[in-house]
């Protein structure tokens, strides 16, 4: 159990980083916070299952084939292709601006996929595979107010500040009542996120659309447009996948 959580631990650190750079087997032992002696034994035996690779010129680690070779497998598991991405791709078209689909993992969100409109010129991009808690962003937040009473507990419990529960609580509950959820985005200015549920055929939330908008450049109609576009994409592929 040790020597796997070093190996996730490893995987952690590659990740974070630029997923081109290469690392030294004393810069990961130093980020790792372990021996060198035990970083060559988990380096060798995570480099025999292609979960890391090293140059043989410059002797650098980076990240190996095989979480691609996962990724794909799982990727081609979800249908996406025939189902979701010609709606997310329609949506881009229509409203002018990258698109995001994201998916739940426990108390965290993983942004699965990213289609990117160049004609858009925002250029301040979330990176797929990036992971966020589920009481912050606006597509966390429109499923966060989807999702079952227990695990809203727990998030607002774990999360939010006794003296701001309340008012966190409210939020969700409009959301649920509008459909979507548009938040200002505080690093950036004038740009917002806007973001819809995608519920399965349970009612359970299956991940959410979002796009990033500058919405100084909007319309109140041309704002309000896009947000009936984002919606209907959202019913779309929820419909398609059964609900």
């Amino acid at each position: 159990m040790q020597s796997l959580t070093r190996a996730m631990q490893i995987i952690k650190v590659l990740i974070k980083h630029d997923p081109n750079r290469m690392f030294s087997i004393t810069e990961l032992a130093k980020e790792c916070g372990l021996p060198t002696s035990s970083m060559h034994r988990i380096l060798t035996a995570m480099s025999k299952h292609e979960m890391i690779k090293q140059d043989p010129q410059s002797k650098l680690y980076g990240l190996g084939t095989v979480w691609l070779e996962y990724g794909l497998m799982v990727y081609d598991t979800l249908d996406y292709v025939s189902l979701l991405r010609p709606e997310l791709e329609n949506l881009m078209k229509t409203v002018q601006a990258t698109v995001y689909l994201s998916k739940p993992i426990g108390i965290e969100s993983i942004i699965i996929e990213r289609i990117d409109c160049i004609n858009q010129t925002i250029r301040a991009h979330d990176k797929l595979g990036l992971r966020t808690p589920l009481y912050t962003g606006a597509a966390n937040l429109s499923m966060l107010a989807h999702m079952p009473f227990e695990l809203v507990e727990k998030v607002v419990s774990e999360a939010i500040p006794d003296s701001e529960k309340v008012t966190f609580n409210q939020h969700l509950n409009k959301i649920k009542t509008d459909g979507y959820e548009l938040i200002q985005e505080e690093q950036i200015g004038g740009i917002s996120s806007l973001a819809v549920p995608i519920l399965n055929h349970s009612g359970g939330v299956f991940g959410a659309v979002s796009v990033k908008l500058n919405t100084s450049i909007l319309t109140d109609e041309q704002l309000r447009m896009t947000i009936d576009e984002v919606v209907n994409t959202g019913n779309n592929i929820s419909w398609k996948i059964g609900y």
